[in-house]
């Protein structure tokens, strides 16, 4: 995902006058009524800080990057469970951030006790982990088919060509907070058609 990280060392779009700007709780009501560019906005306010806290909880470049895009895909989702009287929006979206930081690393942590106790018998389950790992790729790229074709086309150029979220907007001559937008959609699509 090392279009995250090259987002979160600077973002080329261009900041509205901070009056101009909706507030916090206008985005997220916002991205509760489908508003995908509401989360783009959203995270070029909060991306790199979430980035930052994940970073300081993993210590892990990849695993930080990927707590903060499932915490910005939690965002979209449930972004009207948001509630004004519990917590400001960046309190409640750096909580979300926290806890998926802190998911991965009792994963990690779990993951490395396993491969501890692992004994020699436990190499002869390679062959159905590769056909159960091909049997998932077969899957993903049937729903990537499924996929709206923009969205589609930014999520292969992404993951399977290697280009940044900047790279994509500047290629495809399309703002970079409509790429954002489209990568968050179909991810969260390809979550709903790919069973993990």
């Amino acid at each position: 995902m090392s279009e995250l990280a090259v987002h979160l060392a600077g973002s080329s779009r261009i900041e509205e006058p901070r009056s101009a700007r909706r507030s916090d709780e206008e985005v997220l009501a916002a991205i509760a009524g489908g508003d995908d560019q509401g989360l783009a906005e959203l995270y070029d306010r909060y991306g790199r800080l979430a980035y930052g806290l994940a970073y300081r909880v993993l210590h892990d470049q990849a695993l930080a990057e990927d707590a903060v895009q499932d915490a910005f895909l939690a965002i979209w989702r449930s972004a009207d469970g948001y509630r004004r009287e519990r917590a400001k929006p960046s309190t409640w979206i750096l909580t979300l951030v926290h806890r998926r930081a802190v998911d991965l690393v009792r994963r990690e942590d779990l993951r490395r006790a396993e491969q501890l106790d692992e004994t020699p018998e436990a190499a002869a389950t390679s062959v159905p982990e590769e056909a159960d790992l091909r049997e998932k790729r077969t899957a993903v790229q049937a729903a990537l088919r499924e996929l709206p074709q923009d969205q589609r086309q930014a999520l292969e150029l992404a993951y399977y060509g290697g280009f940044t979220q900047s790279e994509l907007a500047e290629r495809l001559g399309v703002p970079l907070g409509t790429i954002k937008s489209r990568m968050f959609a179909g991810l969260s699509r390809l979550r709903e058609l790919v069973p993990e």
